[in-house]
Formats: structure tokens, C-alpha cells, sequence
């Protein structure tokens, strides 16, 4: 803080003599003419304490602490500090520094003034001018007119830097978790299936519109139907160490909002098959939302170890409509690759259930994994695995897919089923029997399988 103020001596005998006075931020104009009590006669103390001048009835206060516009007995009396005339100078009053109080400056009367109280110049500094504390008096700070104070640390016009990309922050979380919500990984794998079934029911490529619109429509059907089933299994996510680190888990979306995207995300993709591909993709699209959710999570999941083998045919329905998308029906080459899936899945996820067997079997879910020993696991696992490429090696006459996919799917279908076969012997001999291997497996195998039905349309 600046107290070079420029004064010059003042003759001795005159104290309102001279071009100013000044101690330490006290600014007081040169030819000033107190009267009546006016504020910046010989009574008049000045410290570090006060500097203040208004203009027109308005007072400013500056402070870097605490400011109260006037002083303690300093300016003018205990009833009204000001003239009835002029106080002030035709100068300026101020200084080209800070002009402002450490301390606390007030009044315990009134100050101000019922004329004009201030200059015809300049009121004010030219350096800052505000108050980092409290602007006020005992009494009535000011005049009748206007007391201005500097806003300080919030910032120009009360807004708080930070607060738009705090905002943007929140925003781009509360994003996150609604996609989290659709389980897109899991997602992913079915639409893996979807474009091959599409490209074997054109025995060629289909329009890029036409596949662009079925996986933008099919993600959205799996979504909304991974987020009903979110909100319905929220108790039990809690409590699995898998699932525990899902947004409704979290509380990063309100069990209502899961719910209310989840329809509107089926309602989407509904409208989205019906008035830009066809109404029977429509359909089926709403019967596969309506077999996970009812079928699958609100009726078996918690009911029977069946519940895999039966529910998991809800995640055969992306081969359908993609052959439906194609061609507005559902032939007996899209039942086979619906078959395919559908055999694959008991595999699939019992071979994850056994890993997370503890996990269900706290959650209370009744896994076959959780009521059955491993060799009966691993058993129907084979036996599943066996269907499974059966129903592989069928497709070939059915769809005349020619030899290179029959070829593929012999050397595919050894593979899976020579792992399937380690599992169980692994088990028998009281081995770890490693399930996680089979998991891995069974998504690679799917995946390669349907590329070669997608390689087969082409050729």
C-alpha cells in the first residue's frame, strides 16, 4: 500500500492553508473549508486507518480489511459529519495509489451529508477502490445518496471462475454412467453377430445406410434392456464384487432416471427400426427387450439354474433382426444362427459364473455353478459345447455357405470343444480347471466364426 502521498508544508498557524494535507492514505484537498463541523476541520485524526471521499451523495469506501465508511468521533460530530453547504474541494481528493484502511473506520453518527458531500472533481483514487471487508458504519454510512462498494474476490458481476467447467465436469460424468449403464462391452459381442447374419441374408453387402441404422438401433435395444436389468438387479450389484462398481451402485444416476433412460432408449430404438428399417425388426427388437427384462431377470435369475439356458436366448435376437433387416422375415438359416448363439451361451457364462462363484452365491443367485459341484458344471458344459458346433456344421447345407466356411467351423469347433474337454478332465483330477480360459475362448470362437459367414457372403 502507497503512503507517498504528495503533500507540500503547510504554513505554520494555518492548518487550511497550503495544496494539501496527508497522513499515511489520508488525502484531504487543498483549499477545503470546513464549517458547521465539517468533515476535515482541526478535530479531524487521520491514520492508516481512513481514506474516503464521495461525489454527488455517494460514499466510497476502501479497504483491504475491514471498511466503514467514516470514523470513530474523527469525521465531524456524533450527530452529522458534512456542512450545509460544500464539503470538498474543487480539486481532486485521493491519491494515484490505494487509497484504503487497514483497520476499521466508522462512525457512530451519521456520515454524510443532506447537501453534496464530496468534490466537483475527482472522488476517489485512481488506484483500487473497494472493500475486501465490510463497508459500513455504527450509524449510516454515507449520505443519502448511493454507498458503493468493489466487489471483491467473486469476481466481475458475481461470477465464480471455475464454476462453467465445474459444470461441464458433472455433466460429462453423469454421461458416462448412462453409457455404463448399457453395458456396451457386452453390446459389442452381439452386434458382431448381427452384421454377418445381415450380409448372409443379401448373400452380399447390404446398404451402408441399411447397417449403419441396424447396429445404431440394435445398441440401443441392448442398452435398454442392460439398464432395466441394472435397476431391477441393483440390490444384488451391491453386493457382488463385479458388479459393485456400477453407476446405480455408485449413486451415479438416481434408480429413477436408470429407469426412465431405459425406456426412452427402447422407445428409440423402436421407432428407429420401425420408420427406418422395417416394423418386423421393430418387433423383434421389442421382444428381445421384453424376454431379458421379464423373462430373464424378473423370472429365472433368481429363481432356477436354468436361467442362463433359457434367458440367454434374448441374446440371440440381434442374428434375427439383423436377417429380418434384410429381408422382413425370419428364415430357417437365421433360426440356425440364432441356435449357434443360444447353445454357445450356457458355456459362455458358466464358465464366468464359476469364477464368480462366491460372488452369486452371496448375492443368492442361483447359478448352476452355485448349486451343483464343478464336475456337473463342467459336464454341461461340454455337453452344450457338442450342440453348439453340431448346429455350426448344419448351417452349412441350410445357408450353402460353401467349404470355406464348413471348413471353418470343423477347425473352429475342434478348438472350443478340445479346451471344453481339458476343463472337464482338469476337474476330475482335482485340478484347478482354470474357467476363465474357456470364457476368452468362447468370445474369439464366436467372433471368428461369424467373420467366416461374413467372408462366405462375399465370395
Amino acid at each position: 500500500m502507497r503512503s507517498d502521498v504528495s503533500a507540500s508544508p503547510r504554513p505554520e498557524g494555518n492548518p487550511a492553508a497550503g495544496p494539501a494535507a496527508a497522513s499515511n492514505g489520508i488525502a484531504v484537498a487543498k483549499d477545503a473549508v470546513p464549517s458547521n463541523g465539517v468533515s476535515g476541520s482541526p478535530g479531524v485524526t487521520s491514520s492508516n486507518g481512513v481514506s474516503a471521499a464521495a461525489s454527488n451523495g455517494v460514499s466510497v469506501s476502501v479497504s483491504n480489511g475491514v471498511s466503514v465508511s467514516g470514523s470513530n468521533g474523527v469525521s465531524g460530530s456524533h450527530s452529522k459529519s458534512a456542512s450545509n453547504g460544500v464539503s470538498g474541494s474543487n480539486g481532486v481528493s485521493g491519491s494515484n495509489g490505494v487509497s484504503g484502511s487497514n483497520g476499521v473506520s466508522g462512525s457512530n453518527g451519521v456520515s454524510g451529508s443532506n447537501g453534496v458531500s464530496g468534490s466537483n472533481g475527482v472522488s476517489g483514487s485512481n488506484g483500487v477502490s473497494g472493500s475486501n471487508g465490510v463497508s459500513g458504519s455504527n450509524g449510516v454510512a454515507g449520505s443519502h445518496g448511493v454507498a458503493l462498494l468493489a466487489v471483491g474476490a467473486a469476481g466481475a458481476g458475481g461470477v465464480v471462475p471455475g464454476a462453467g467447467v465445474s459444470g461441464l465436469a458433472a455433466l460429462g460424468a453423469k454421461a458416462r454412467a448412462y453409457v455404463a449403464l448399457m453395458k456396451l462391452r457386452v453390446v459389442e459381442l452381439l452386434l458382431v453377430t448381427t452384421v454377418p447374419a445381415m450380409m448372409l441374408a443379401r448373400d452380399g453387402m447390404p446398404s451402408v445406410w441399411l447397417i449403419v441404422v441396424t447396429l445404431a438401433a440394435g445398441t440401443l435395444s441392448a442398452g435398454s434392456a442392460n439398464t432395466i436389468n441394472c435397476y431391477v438387479d441393483r440390490d444384488i450389484d451391491q453386493v457382488m464384487g463385479r458388479t459393485k462398481r456400477r453407476p446405480l451402485v455408485r449413486a451415479a444416476v438416481t434408480p429413477t432416471e436408470a429407469l426412465v433412460f431405459g425406456i426412452i432408449t427402447g422407445i428409440a430404438s423402436t421407432l428407429m427400426f420401425g420408420l427406418l428399417v422395417n416394423w418386423p425388426s421393430a418387433l423383434l427388437s421389442v421382444g428381445a427387450i421384453a424376454f431379458y427384462v421379464f423373462v430373464y431377470t424378473l423370472g429365472l435369475k433368481r429363481r432356477t439354474p436354468s436361467n442362463i439356458v433359457i434367458g440367454g436366448a434374448a441374446g440371440c435376437f440381434p442374428v434375427l433382426i439383423g436377417w429380418s433387416a434384410v429381408t422382413g422375415t425370419v428364415s430357417w438359416s437365421a433360426v440356425l444362427l440364432f441356435a449357434i448363439v443360444f447353445f454357445w451361451t450356457p458355456p459362455h457364462f458358466w464358465a464366468l459364473a464359476m469364477r464368480y462363484r462366491d460372488d452369486y452365491a452371496a448375492a443368492g443367485i442361483p447359478m448352476l455353478p452355485v448349486v451343483a459341484s464343478a464336475e456337473t458344471v463342467t459336464r454341461r458344459i461340454l455337453f452344450y459345447s457338442y450342440a453348439m458346433v453340431a448346429v455350426s456344421l448344419a448351417l452349412a447345407p441350410v445357408a450353402h455357405t460353401g467349404m470355406f466356411y464348413l471348413v471353418a467351423a470343423v477347425v473352429l469347433g475342434g478348438w472350443f470343444l478340445a479346451e471344453a474337454h481339458r476343463i472337464v478332465r482338469r476337474t476330475e483330477q482335482g485340478e484347478d480347471p482354470s474357467p476363465m480360459r474357456l470364457f476368452h475362448m468362447s468370445i474369439t470362437y464366436l467372433t471368428l466364426l461369424f467373420v467366416a459367414i461374413a467372408i462366405t457372403a462375399l465370395i
